[in-house]
């Protein structure tokens, strides 16, 4: 029988090794007692679903006569192999691989004597594990002993399995080798001969008998103990400032930052153009601060290429091309659009000059008029003429340049 199954669960564990060589592979950094353990209660799991498998049809007598069979079978054996280990958990289904004859040899001979499958296989057969307070390959007992390991303020490294170095790790309050001192900043709020209960300290005092300000006993860095309180250290001006040329110090609590300097200056004493040593290239003093040089204000200008205009901008300008011109091969030419186009006579005539025409106008009218009444009078007539001139000559003055282009061009 036991050839038998055997055969049955090589099958199984070659089907289990194929769909997992074809799968993605799996990296554990699970430690192998936590595995084994997991393999075992798995194990027991698929013990209790296979409780009464396949029974319930209501011949009573039978199913006890078959139940009686079925409960120590080889066939409820595969049935619960095959539900111990997720296809995807490579760690179970290798220590299973690697374990079947102890699994066997458990299900047939050892479960009634030994109940435990998880302390029979992980801790005495495979020796991987060990009894909870204790740790290594000898399952030493972890400092402050195995009923409250790290005095309960800490985890035992290693606890419970065959590695660790044993080593309290203690919780963020608690220090030394058992937890049993409150770490740096906080002090003993509770303690008896079965508890210690660790409060923090003023955030300025790295020891303390209490939680105020001026219960302090020692200073954590950058604070100065005076009278029980710790007084924050300025660190500016000091041997302290390790501050860049052009950087100043700013005192924090319990420290120091360095900040960069306004870019008006040339090394400062704090921060904005009011605190410079020295001005920088780009900018003059004006009483205390360090003012932005315009140096487009000049008489002699600043930007050489045709159709060029000067822009200011902070310690410095910019040559920029004039409006309708843009920058090709390093210098400003003319862009094509119908802006640049050549215009009438009135094809940019203003409001005003509107104004004024409509003046004329109404001029020209009522000389006219007015020589009409005269009946040809040359007194009249003369003033007519007058008032055409004087408009037209108005006129002209303001658009004489462009008359004259646009005579010349026939238009």
């Amino acid at each position: 029988m036991m050839d038998t199954v055997h055969g049955l669960l090589q099958g199984i564990f070659t089907f289990v090794l194929v769909l997992l060589f074809f799968s993605k592979p799996c990296v554990s950094k699970q430690e192998p007692c936590q595995t084994c353990q997991k393999l075992a209660n798995n194990f027991i799991k698929g013990i209790e679903k296979t409780t009464g498998h396949n029974f319930g049809g209501g011949n009573t007598a039978w199913e006890e006569e078959k139940l009686s069979k079925y409960e120590f079978s080889e066939t409820r054996l595969v049935e619960v192999i095959e539900t111990t280990c997720d296809k995807s958990d490579f760690d179970c289904n290798k220590m299973l691989e690697q374990n079947e004859e102890h699994l066997e040899s458990w299900w047939f001979k050892q479960q009634k004597q030994h109940p435990d499958l998880s302390q029979w296989l992980c801790m005495e057969t495979l020796r991987l594990c060990c009894p909870k307070g204790t740790y290594g390959p000898d399952c030493l007992a972890c400092p402050g002993g195995t009923v409250i390991p790290c005095s309960g303020n800490g985890m035992c490294d290693g606890e419970g399995t065959r590695s660790g170095t044993g080593m309290c790790d203690c919780y963020p309050s608690y220090g030394g080798h058992i937890c049993m001192d409150c770490a740096v900043g906080y002090y003993e709020e509770i303690r008896n001969e079965s508890q210690l209960v660790c409060s923090e300290c003023y955030r300025a005092c790295s020891k303390c008998t209490g939680p105020d300000d001026d219960q302090c006993v020692l200073c954590r860095k950058g604070w100065l103990l005076h009278d029980g309180k710790c007084i924050d250290i300025d660190e500016c001006g000091t041997e302290k400032d390790r501050c860049k040329s052009n950087q100043f110090c700013f005192n924090t609590e319990g420290s120091y930052e360095c900040r960069e300097c306004d870019k008006a200056c040339i090394g400062c004493m704090g921060g904005g153009p009011a605190r410079c040593k020295k001005c920088n290239k780009g900018y003059y003093r004006d009483g205390a601060k360090c003012l932005d040089v315009d140096e487009c204000d000049s008489e002699l200008p600043k930007c050489k290429g045709s159709h060029e205009q000067c822009v200011n901008t902070e310690g410095s300008f910019n040559c920029v091309c004039e409006k309708g011109f843009s920058r090709i091969d390093g210098m400003c030419r003319a862009e094509n659009s119908d802006d640049n186009a050549e215009k009438g006579l009135f094809d940019d005539i203003t409001d005003d000059e509107v104004v004024v025409l409509q003046q004329m106008f109404f001029g020209v009218v009522l000389c006219a008029l007015a020589t009409l009444a005269a009946k040809g009078d040359m007194v009249f007539t003369a003033i007519f003429i007058g008032a055409i001139a004087a408009m037209a000559g108005y006129w002209f003055s303001e658009k004489s340049d462009r008359v004259l282009d646009s005579f010349m061009k026939g238009r």
